[in-house]
This record gives structure tokens, sequence and C-alpha cells, in this order.
């Protein structure tokens, strides 16, 4: 994952946290986390830089809507991050 910008990460753990979203929800759900407006132009392309990675998954809900969800290396790599980033965060949650 060392090799992914910080948008495809975040493309990634909306896409885990989700029942085979499809562009329109992850765009809006990243809309939201940003606070701005993301354009297709920035959002399919860097979708289909993680489909060619092999991280994601792209599927045909029908013939205008596609969906995506992750594939077994995406979900180790994602968990491999959260151990990498666990070892130099302490716990948040308590004070």
């Amino acid at each position: 994952m060392y090799d992914l910008t910080g948008f495809q990460r975040d493309l990634l753990y909306v896409i885990a946290g989700e029942n085979e979203p499809n562009g329109l929800a992850i765009k809006e759900m990243l809309e939201s986390y940003y606070d701005t407006e993301i354009h297709h132009g920035r959002l399919y392309p860097n979708l289909d830089t993680l489909v060619n990675k092999g991280l994601v998954e792209k599927g045909e809900r029908d013939r205008r809507t596609n969906f995506y969800r992750l594939t077994s290396r995406g979900r180790r790599e994602i968990a491999a991050r959260r151990q990498w980033e666990g070892q130099y965060l302490p716990d948040l949650t308590s004070d």
C-alpha cells in the first residue's frame, strides 16, 4: 500500500466499509469526508488504478452501474497498514 496516494487509500477504506458500493456512493462518502466536490475525472481513474493493482474488484450491477469490492489482497493490505499505523499511534480513545 506504500505506493498508493492518500486518496487511493481513502477509496480502499470507503469500499471496505460498505457492501459493494457503486461509484456515486463512494463519491458521496468521500465528498462528505473531504467537504469538497470529488470530480469524476479524479474518482474513476483512481478506482481503475486500484482495480489494476488487484486491490479492488469492479463488477457490473446493471448496464449503467458498476460496483466495487475489495479483493482478498486489498483486505490484507488494509490489515497490514492498520498494523503498521498501530505501531506509531497511541490509543486515541483513552485519556
